[in-house]
């Protein structure tokens, strides 16, 4: 009992959360890159991801954000659903966002005025975002993917796998990510500290 109740407590969130939130709902398409990340397939054909990969990796994810300076992270999303997400979260912990069209020539050419020169780039989809990927492989910075069970892992360096076309899932995912940042920054001390609720950072429809 004691030891059920001691695992339940090192979840960043009740699994119930992650559930609800349709974290761990990916495709009915399957790369095969994305196999290690596939927890089981539905009777509807729907892969499924296992959802202590994805809470593994926000940990270490987290902690290895935190060591950059926040500006030169740069977030990239395309997708609807993840702009409100990735603008709370730049917000919140200080990153730069691109959310909508990006502009070709952001990363590689300096005579643009929207010209950046992040350290490193995160994307909520390697394939909705490829010209942010590309121009991130170009200048040698690492890549980041947030990652259903349908993307190639191809120039991602690092992996997040979760349902990254759900308003509810890219919510909470980047709320964690803020709020493990802020943990592991000293920014806060307790993770009951952090001002936002998942809903802060949900995509109005």
């Amino acid at each position: 009992m004691t030891d059920e109740t001691e695992e339940k407590e090192e979840m960043l969130v009740p699994e119930e959360t992650y559930l609800t939130a349709g974290i761990h709902i990916g495709t009915q398409q399957k790369a095969k890159d994305m196999e290690p990340f596939i927890f089981k397939v539905r009777d509807d054909g729907l892969f499924v991801l296992d959802v202590e990969q994805t809470e593994e990796r926000i940990r270490t994810l987290a902690k290895f954000l935190s060591r950059y300076e926040p500006k030169r992270i740069l977030l990239v999303s395309a997708r609807q659903y993840g702009k409100r997400p990735v603008e709370m979260f730049s917000d919140v912990v200080g990153a730069s966002s691109i959310a909508g069209r990006f502009i070709p020539g952001t990363l590689t050419n300096p005579s643009l005025d929207h010209f950046i020169e992040p350290e490193i780039l995160l994307v909520v989809d390697p394939s909705a975002d490829r010209q942010a990927v590309k121009e991130a492989v170009n200048v040698g910075i690492p890549i980041i993917g947030l990652v259903d069970t349908n993307n190639m892992l191809k120039n991602v360096d690092f992996a997040l796998p979760t349902n990254n076309k759900g308003r509810k899932s890219l919510a909470l995912v980047f709320w964690l990510l803020a709020r493990e940042m802020k943990l592991q920054k000293g920014e806060i001390d307790e993770r009951d500290e952090f001002d936002y609720e998942v809903e802060d950072f949900e995509q109005s429809l």
